[in-house]
């Protein structure tokens, strides 16, 4: 917090600073007359009519009334991890982009509009790595019409959390109605040590995903749009561990791209989980990585799937981003 030379806590950020990343702190009441105060750092997102909000790294936002600060200023970008391959934004989009491809796609300005039969949100939404070209409001309504002619619902997929991220394209959706339907966030960690981690001598590598995958896969009912939206990418790799009967004990997906490893699809029989064999599967496909020329790995995961945070947490992963998507209901579809 900035601190005046008479020892005083000083609001040193105005509605100038919007887009800024600050901290501020606000008195939130008095009991006892002991006064007690709340500390919030994000990107400042709008300062209107004596309220601002502030969007944190997750995502969420947090309103904050003019009258009850007590002292705020600029802050630089969050300071960069202390493990892990070094990465930006915009770095980590395009490889991600790149690792999970539409059927189609059409450019608007610097946003991508990519559809894919409504199989998953990230083949079906819009990914805005800039400047659209016209204005944010034409910029929707162009979003609106692309996917209404293709029967799907509007979505924007955005990120928050890192220098670069698009906070302020957020504030402007939900303002706009756009409501937020998923997060999670993208982790990244070095690539040798995921290899060093079980023996992967028993898992069958393969370049396409064979009716055994699939069977094993969470998505049941494949449509050959799935199967090109699973087969695209630079390099692909899908792992499999046999299982007793006809459906694997394990599977994953791996795409190799420059130095980055991309890892999904990492699902095992629910009978045998808590046995390694997720280990097992991003063992074989690192070690394929690596072979590959590959140094760094990345990952997504829901903010609510604990069992996986905690498995790529003791791998040596850890959260650079969060994204989301945002859908618009104005359609009034479900």
């Amino acid at each position: 917090m900035e601190i005046s030379a008479a020892g005083r806590l000083e609001v040193r950020i105005t509605a100038a600073d919007v887009g800024k990343r600050v901290s501020v702190r606000r008195l939130t009441g008095a009991e006892d007359t002991t006064e007690k105060f709340t500390d919030t750092v994000g990107v400042l997102t709008s300062w209107d009519s004596g309220v601002l909000t502030i969007t944190r790294k997750g995502g969420e936002s947090v309103r904050v009334s003019e009258s009850s600060l007590v002292a705020g200023k600029a802050v630089p970008a969050a300071p960069a991890r202390r493990r892990g391959p070094s990465a930006t934004y915009r770095e980590l989009a395009h490889v991600s982009a790149r690792a999970w491809r539409p059927v189609e796609s059409e450019r608007l300005g610097e946003w991508e509009l990519r559809a894919a039969a409504g199989f998953t949100r990230r083949a079906n939404s819009v990914l805005p790595l800039g400047d659209p070209g016209p204005p944010l409001d034409e910029a929707l309504t162009v979003v609106r019409r692309w996917y209404g002619d293709r029967g799907l619902p509007a979505y924007v997929q955005t990120a928050t959390g890192a220098e670069g991220t698009q906070e302020l394209l957020c504030a402007e959706l939900e303002r706009r109605g756009w409501t937020r339907e998923v997060t999670a966030e993208l982790w990244v960690g070095a690539l040798a040590p995921v290899a060093d981690r079980a023996d992967a001598s028993g898992v069958v590598l393969s370049r396409s995903a064979d009716e055994a995958w699939l069977a094993r896969y969470q998505r049941k009912g494949v449509s050959e749009v799935a199967l090109k939206v699973l087969g695209s990418g630079p390099s692909v790799w899908f792992a499999t561990v046999p299982g007793e009967g006809a459906e694997p004990a394990a599977i994953g997906r791996c795409v190799v791209d420059g130095r980055w490893a991309g890892f999904a699809a990492v699902e095992v029989d629910p009978a045998l989980r808590r046995r390694g064999l997720g280990s097992v599967v991003m063992a074989a496909l690192a070690s394929r990585a690596l072979e590959e020329g590959a140094s760094a790995a990345w990952l997504q995961v829901e903010a609510d799937n604990v069992g996986a945070r905690a498995l790529y947490s003791g791998m040596g992963f850890s959260a650079h981003h969060a994204y989301h998507h945002y859908r618009d209901h104005r359609d009034g579809s479900s």
